[in-house]
């Protein structure tokens, strides 16, 4: 008869690593943790320090996104006049600087990409998900040129669609970074957008990193699911309930309440 090896405490914590991305079953050095585990945190440390402070590349994210054939994309600013004001000062990253640039279009859906605080996330994702966004959309709504929104929070997304006079603004953002991820995007979608609105009045699809987040395809069908429920609803933000599990496995039900 065999008898199965006993398996060690580090196999053990192995196996359970594999499942997620959080700090486990570190180990022990005397009263410390083992060098290893303490040189893994500081990089982690350093690369979500770097995706906070590293500026956008935004001549290569426009070449990227105009690539996407949904039009030039256009550039503003909040006024926040720098990466340490807009630290500072959250609600400067709320307003914009000049929108001059932009004008009515009336389109269903505008497009702001905001590199928030994560300005490594739009050059690593935003390419892939504003694809996969077109792609899930396929022609059933007119998007207005995309805008490439810098020094930005998510509430510049109102000023921005409301400039546009879009029926619903998409604001694709970097998210705050942490010691697993650094990468992260989230899409913030407001129906009838205007300046004054809270977050009460947005839906998020957040965690959009792949291949170890959600995956484009997958946050481009969430997001047209609550496009056309927040268009049926005439509203977005907390009336308006993610029913993309069940529209995606084939139900003809959306549920509004």
């Amino acid at each position: 008869m065999n008898t199965p090896d006993p398996r060690s405490a580090d196999d053990l914590w192995a196996l359970l690593r594999e499942a997620t991305q959080a700090r486990i079953g570190l180990g022990r050095a005397g009263n410390s943790l083992p060098t290893r585990r303490v040189l893994e945190f500081q990089a982690a440390h350093a690369a979500a320090r770097d995706a906070v402070h590293d500026p956008l590349e935004v001549d290569s994210l426009v070449e990227q996104i105009h690539e996407l054939g949904i039009g030039a994309p256009l550039r503003v600013q909040s006024q926040a006049t720098s990466r340490g004001e807009f630290l500072r000062r959250p609600d400067l990253g709320r307003r914009p600087a000049d929108l001059s640039v932009l004008a009515k279009t009336g389109a269903d859906i505008g497009i702001v990409l905001a590199d928030g605080l994560s300005p490594r996330a739009l050059t690593d994702h935003a390419a892939g998900l504003v694809a996969a966004l077109v792609r899930e959309f396929n022609d059933r709504y007119r998007i207005a040129p995309p805008v490439i929104a810098t020094q930005a929070r998510v509430a510049l997304g109102d000023h921005i669609g409301h400039a546009l006079a879009v029926g619903t603004v998409l604001v694709i953002i970097g998210e705050r970074p942490g010691l697993s991820v650094a990468d992260s995007l989230g899409i913030y979608l407001t129906h009838r957008p205007s300046p004054g609105l809270t977050d009460a009045d947005r839906n998020c699809i957040s965690n959009i990193h792949p291949p170890d987040g959600l995956d484009y395809e997958t946050a481009a069908a969430t997001t047209a699911v609550l496009v056309a429920g927040a268009r049926k609803l005439g509203r977005s933000g907390v009336d308006l309930k993610d029913t993309s599990r069940s529209e995606l496995a084939g139900s003809d039900v959306l549920s509004v309440e």
